[in-house]
């Protein structure tokens, strides 16, 4: 199952606010979250989506587009993943793909690269895709889904990795164009 997160479009951005207006930040953040939707939706791998978030018009968008929409019930990032995995689960899942919509360089060929961590049946698995700093996590897959809890903001990869460990799960780390998001004019 992927997880695709989503803030509130109103607030979209906000980083970019010194190059893009808000209604160029909220048209970015669309078609982010319909190229990555397309990409999930192609990827033969993923049984279902999943999109959490608090804001009506992507859920919206999302369910346009075949997705299952998860109301955020708490602001933080960690709640609302908390929230899709436990429906993930109790959907079956028996792998959850964190893909956050901020990803240009989110594919089919992209999502099945971090995909084929699974193809070693060995688990637990936590594959991470860091930000192009090191320091981030972008995107994470967990074999099963509740292999770790979900240690995102700040030095999110070493928290990513400590966690891993912790629970004795095989880390796989991979690169590519997963790792690049729009954040910033930078």
């Amino acid at each position: 199952v992927a997880v695709i997160p989503v803030g509130e479009l109103e607030r979209a951005k906000s980083r970019l606010g010194e190059v893009l207006d808000a209604e160029e930040r909220r048209d970015l953040v669309i078609a982010l979250l319909q190229r990555t939707l397309a990409a999930t939706r192609a990827t033969p791998r993923i049984a279902q989506t999943l999109v959490v978030t608090p804001d009506d018009e992507v859920a919206s968008i999302a369910r346009a587009a075949g997705a299952r929409v998860i109301r955020q019930s708490d602001r933080g990032l960690n709640h609302g993943l908390e929230d899709a995995r436990r429906a993930a689960v109790d959907d079956g899942a028996t792998a959850l793909l964190v893909l956050p919509a901020d990803l240009p360089g989110v594919t089919r060929p992209a999502i099945e690269a971090v995909l084929t961590t699974l193809d070693d049946e060995r688990t637990p698995l936590v594959a991470i895709v860091p930000d192009r700093h090191g320091r981030g996590t972008h995107t994470r897959l967990l074999s099963p889904p509740e292999a770790i809890e979900f240690p995102f903001g700040g030095d999110s990869r070493a928290a990513h990795r400590h966690a891993a460990v912790a629970a004795s799960a095989r880390v796989g780390e991979l690169g590519g164009p997963l790792s690049l998001d729009v954040v910033t004019p930078a």
